[in-house]
């Protein structure tokens, strides 16, 4: 192996967070890391991390080594994507974490086609609600919806995310269709997420902002889920869009109070700061961001 290997493995066991995981991530044996690292720091003559039984800490050498590594390494890439050319480069594996439902419905067609544009690129997708560390899984993107508020990465927004209350004509045959915010208040609501918080912002016509407690008769972290209990007339279902528009295409749900403009918020393509972002990456974000728009297709009208 040669220095650029070695600098690239000892990125890696940082990033990670020990040997232990960097060896999982690379798909080799933990002794072998262990045999680069101990390699490299001989080569260099100091020590670049103290090691302990469950994690790795930067010396003060290897903090230094470790941010000029990763300038080389990103110029390095980016020198090789310009000498070879975009299309030639595109490869590799891909490792990326995007939301369940969001994912499922909406990311299959556009990894097809993008796979289908650049054969030699593999693919890792995890689709899962969880907040992971990027950086620690090894992930070079995530696809996250919501307000961003980790410093430590980038991000590039792809669209924005409406949200719709709805629910089915069995529930409102039966309890009544709401015509104002007081008589939504009475309603047993379907919630998504399985913290405390219960209350609804609304703003209506007038721009003036209002706030309903909402009675939830069933909270779960999955939309998809949700939108099912919506369906069979459990209450009515406060979910984004991109989840409800095929049920309220089909009138198995009707959308409430839409006068009254509900909260938004955005789907941003997420990766780790002061990181090279590789071609294959940002090519990919820019391949999404032009595929949903301004206005994604779950949200335009239909004739």
């Amino acid at each position: 192996m040669g220095q650029l290997e070695d600098m690239a493995m000892f990125v890696r066991i940082v990033d990670a967070g020990s040997i232990t995981k960097a060896a999982e991530q690379l798909d080799i044996a933990k002794s072998a890391v262990s045999r680069r690292l101990k390699d490299l720091e001989t080569r260099l003559g100091g020590q670049l991390l103290n090691r302990t039984t469950r994690r790795s800490n930067l010396t003060e050498a290897g903090e230094h080594y470790y941010q000029r590594a990763n300038n080389i390494l990103g110029e390095v890439d980016a020198l090789n994507e310009q000498t070879s050319g975009v299309k030639s480069h595109i490869e590799g594996t891909l490792k990326m974490t995007a939301p369940l439902s969001f994912g499922l419905m909406h990311l299959s067609e556009v990894i097809h086609d993008y796979a289908n544009e650049h054969a030699n690129l593999t693919f890792e997708l995890d689709f899962s609600d969880r907040q992971v560390d990027l950086v620690a899984g090894g992930y070079e993107l995530a696809i996250r919806i919501g307000k961003l508020q980790d410093s430590s990465y980038q991000a590039k927004r792809l669209t924005k995310i409406s949200y719709a209350l709805c629910a089915s004509p069995a529930y409102l045959s039966k309890m009544g269709t709401p015509q104002n915010l007081g008589e939504l208040a009475q309603h047993m609501f379907l919630q998504y997420g399985l913290g405390s918080h219960n209350n609804l912002a609304l703003t209506d016509e007038q721009g003036q902002k209002h706030n309903i407690s909402m009675n939830s008769k069933i909270k779960a972290n999955n939309g998809d889920f949700l939108l099912d209990m919506a369906v069979k007339g459990h209450g009515i279902a406060f979910l984004p869009t991109f989840i409800t528009y095929q049920t309220v295409a089909r009138g198995e749900l009707v959308p409430l109070l839409q006068h009254y403009q509900l909260p938004t918020l955005n789907a941003y393509a997420v990766y780790p700061k002061n990181r090279f972002l590789s071609q294959r990456c940002r090519l990919l974000i820019d391949f999404i961001a032009e595929r949903f728009g301004e206005e994604p297709y779950w949200d335009k009208p239909k004739n």
